[in-house]
């Protein structure tokens, strides 16, 4: 094969290689957990969800209402979530959204740490197709008798 033939196959191979990297889809994880203190917040005894029903929502970045996307997923063994989305949203609202728990004892979504923002563009400076939502929770039934010494070890200081 002549040097020429072979400089137009590797700037063929580059080319290929650009395209493919500019097709790759978004990829949006996090985890889903428990809440067994009712802190807000995980901690040493929060157990993560195997099976929690999670939604991904787009809104048309005019109206904040008006859904254009939506994706939904279960979360694996480890109370991990994964969305692939294959397209950009630009100015759109994206949020992770809480739907269901499979556990009985902690359905009850925390209204604060029941969704999360995510940004899905690459029209911000973020150089990577690798999203991270914040982990979400769910309240249990019941708080653990373990959390009020967790309460004095995270809330109390001597400095107060």
């Amino acid at each position: 094969m002549s040097k020429l033939g072979l400089l137009l196959l590797v700037a063929l191979a580059t080319l290929a290689a650009t395209t493919v990297a500019l097709d790759t889809p978004y990829q949006l994880s996090g985890r889903v957990y428990c809440d067994t203190c009712h802190f807000g917040f995980e901690t040493n005894v929060t157990r993560y969800i195997p099976g929690a029903e999670v939604h991904l929502e787009c809104k048309d970045e005019k109206s904040d209402t008006k859904l254009v996307f939506r994706d939904a997923t279960k979360t694996n063994e480890r109370g991990r979530f994964t969305f692939h989305v294959g397209e950009d949203h630009g100015d759109q609202y994206c949020d992770v959204v809480l739907v269901k728990s499979p556990w009985p004892h902690c359905k009850n979504i925390d209204p604060v740490r029941g969704r999360s923002r995510v940004i899905i563009t690459d029209l911000n400076g973020i150089r990577s197709f690798r999203r991270h939502a914040n982990n979400m929770g769910f309240f249990q039934d019941y708080v653990f008798p373990v959390c009020s010494d967790l309460y004095k070890f995270y809330f109390h200081s001597d400095d107060m």
